[in-house]
């Protein structure tokens, strides 16, 4: 976007001739408009496919220990202490240790204190209470109930982790769903419960990430490039992605359809949570040029917390160390 890349097709979504009538803004969730468009709100894309994070739970862990799913950040870390038993080898929580890949989960739970790592003027907010008491917060969950080694756990270990039946939860996306409900790949057929985010002290968010589909600025067939994005985000091709389990199509329309809800093959519980999550979800990453260096900067600081590091101080290292990074990028 920053380079020109894409073309504006906000003319072709308003022209009739080209565009079903079906096909409007206000079909798409808050948070895929956001990347959607660019800074000076021009339509450079369609959003196509959603992932909310949620949290996967073990219903025959927390029956056994007579436990309720988490409504708030306090029962959440309750329980996951409650479910923790090392001499059973079984784990409260689970998530995303290694660095880069965890710092969506920071970035996720500082939602819940109704914080975002930018402001909207891109001023770092990293050092704020907000966000290090999410820090803190995902530091307990992952030295008090996480199982031993998750530092060098990205989503397919925590996966697969889970999958053994002895982990109580795992926070991540919900397209990760469909082998928790193969039993060639699965020891919790059955067993697992799909949970929106409980609610932090602050706020009550789902981290959202997504994907969309965009015209080339240089494309001589630039019409012709936006009917197949069009197309691809039609709600024909929504249903089929959520309905096989391989995706959540932006699209409200879609999510509230009937007769497309009649088909999905996942579990209800699944779906409500896909439909609870669009409700209130945020952009869990900044929208800035170099997300994987601060992926990578603030990743390591995470680590550290979980070897024992103070959360306040490895966020001030982390960040004097990425505001250069991002004062250069916006320089280009």
């Amino acid at each position: 976007e920053k380079g020109g890349w894409l073309a504006d097709i906000s003319g072709y979504l308003a022209d009739p001739t080209l565009t079903d009538p079906g096909l409007v803004e206000s079909d798409f969730a808050e948070a895929g408009m956001l990347f959607a468009k660019d800074s000076q709100g021009v339509l450079r894309s369609l959003p196509f496919s959603v992932d909310y994070w949620i949290v996967y739970w073990n219903k025959e862990l927390f029956e056994a220990k007579g436990l309720k799913y988490p409504e708030s950040f306090d029962q959440l870390v309750a329980a996951a202490e409650a479910l923790t038993d090392p001499s059973t080898n079984t784990f409260g929580f689970v998530a995303r240790g290694l660095k880069n890949a965890n710092t969506p989960v920071w970035t996720s739970l500082m939602l819940g204190y109704d914080m975002t790592p930018l402001d909207d003027k891109g001023k770092l907010r990293t050092e704020t209470p907000e966000a290090i008491e999410a820090a803190a917060l995902y530091q307990r969950l992952m030295t008090k109930s996480a199982p031993p080694g998750v530092t060098g756990f990205n989503w397919a270990e925590a996966q697969s982790a889970f999958l053994q039946g002895k982990i109580g939860m795992w926070f991540d996306g919900v397209g990760f769903a469909p082998p928790m409900e193969n039993p060639e790949k699965s020891r919790v057929v059955g067993k697992v419960g799909y949970g929106v985010m409980p609610k932090g002290p602050k706020a009550h968010a789902s981290g959202t990430f997504g994907d969309g589909l965009g015209v080339t600025a240089s494309s001589e067939k630039k019409e012709a490039a936006y009917l197949f994005c069009q197309w691809a985000v039609s709600p024909g091709m929504g249903a089929r992605l959520l309905q096989a389990g391989a995706g959540v199509p932006f699209r409200k329309s879609v999510l509230e359809d009937p007769k497309v809800r009649e088909g999905v093959t996942m579990p209800a519980s699944w779906l409500d949570a896909v439909v609870q999550s669009g409700n209130i979800s945020r952009l869990a990453l900044p929208v800035i040029i170099p997300v994987t260096e601060f992926r990578d900067i603030y990743g390591v600081a995470l680590t550290n917390m979980i070897a024992g590091a103070d959360p306040a101080e490895e966020l001030k290292k982390a960040t004097a160390q990425f505001q250069p990074v991002l004062d250069r990028s916006e320089q280009g």
